[in-house]
Order: C-alpha cells, then sequence, then structure tokens
C-alpha cells in the first residue's frame, strides 16, 4: 500500500476476513464493538478467536464497569478501551493509561478552548483521544464541523470519527489535520461487512499528498 502519515483505525471488525483485509490495507487499529446494541456487536469468544499480527486490537465500551472492561480486554487480547459513554477520569484511571482511547464529542462545546479543558483533564489517564460526531454515542454515520477542530492542541495523539468515507476523506485531512481517522460504516457493503473497494480508496487518498 502507499505510504500514509495518518493512523488508521477501522471499527466495526466482525469476522477474520476482514481483519486480515484492514491489515493488508494498512490499517493501524482494529476495533471490535462490545455493545450488544449495535448491529456490530461482538463477543469475548469472537474476538479472542481473530487473529491479528502488528495493529493495535481495542475494544469499544459503553456500558461496562471498569473492572469488567479490564477483564475482557484480558480475555479478548486487546491493547486498547475505547470509553464511548462519559467515563471518568476515576474510570479511565482505573482501566490504565497506557490502555485507553478517551472519546470527545465536540459538539457538545461552544469553543475549542472549552473542548480543549475537558481534554487536559484527561491527559494524565488516556493514551489517545478520539473526536466523534454528534454529541453522544456513537455509530451515527455523520460528518461533523471538521474546521472546529483545526488547530486541536496535540496534547494527544487525536483521532476524528463521524461519516469518513471515500468521498469526504479529503475534506477530513484539509479541514482539521488529524493524527488519525476512525472509520466504520463508511466503508462498509453492509452493517459489519468491510467493503475492500472502499477501505482501498480511503487508504490511497491518505497517501496522496495535500496540496496548498
Amino acid at each position: 500500500m502507499p505510504h500514509k502519515e495518518t493512523f488508521v483505525k477501522v471499527c466495526g471488525i466482525t469476522t477474520q476476513q476482514d481483519a486480515d483485509m484492514c491489515i493488508e490495507q494498512g490499517a493501524d487499529f482494529i476495533g471490535f464493538i462490545f455493545d450488544e446494541k449495535s448491529p456490530r456487536a461482538m463477543t469475548v469468544e469472537k474476538v479472542k478467536a481473530i487473529e491479528t499480527e502488528n495493529v493495535m486490537r481495542v475494544g469499544v465500551f459503553t456500558h461496562q464497569t471498569a473492572d469488567e472492561v479490564r477483564l475482557i480486554m484480558q480475555r479478548a487480547r486487546l491493547h486498547l478501551a475505547q470509553l464511548h459513554n462519559d467515563q471518568d477520569i476515576e474510570f479511565a484511571t482505573r482501566v490504565g493509561k497506557r490502555k485507553v482511547m478517551k472519546v470527545f464529542w465536540p459538539d457538545r462545546y461552544d469553543t475549542r478552548e472549552e473542548l480543549e479543558a475537558d481534554m487536559q483533564r484527561f491527559v494524565d489517564c488516556s493514551r489517545f483521544f478520539l473526536m466523534d460526531a454528534g454529541t453522544s454515542g456513537g455509530g451515527h454515520g455523520k460528518a461533523q464541523d471538521w474546521s472546529f477542530l483545526n488547530g486541536l492542541r496535540g496534547y494527544k495523539t487525536w483521532f476524528v470519527a463521524g461519516g469518513i468515507n471515500p468521498d469526504n476523506v479529503r475534506d477530513v485531512l484539509t479541514g482539521c489535520a488529524p493524527c488519525g481517522i476512525d472509520i466504520n460504516s463508511g466503508v462498509e457493503s453492509a452493517p459489519g461487512k468491510k467493503d475492500p473497494e472502499k477501505l482501498r480508496t480511503v487508504m490511497e487518498a491518505l497517501a496522496a499528498p495535500i496540496l496548498p
């Protein structure tokens, strides 16, 4: 695959085939959703059975306790816990600083300074940050105002999510220059089924130079 400077997390992985395809095409992180309400919901057993190499394995958690998250991570061989439901500093600290991807929703904030102040609170208990669309939850498939994040302070390596697909990924890069992107439904042919052509197009867009 062409060289890219932006990290790529592909979330909503449900099969070994899709995991293999994402890794082959250059994904740096793959995500598994531990929320029974999601059409891409996974169990510990299913995730544990999926073999991966040279990528970070991420679990998306919404309602579990910190101890449940720690246990699931151990059993499913996860590197990171994506905390996706307003889990607090104590929760993140319990999971472990090097194991947390903390989610924020920029639409909640009137100014970027307010967002950055909230980010600062989680600096000591997180490894990565993720800026998601909407004001709560995830998987909306809707884009956000990328310009709001332009120049965001680099407290941590931060990702953006929200309706990113082959048609708008370049707008995301030029709009806010994130450290990484988190893609899911935008590279699917059906919920939980990744589309190799859509993913390849995104990867090629990430490798192409950004012109002034």
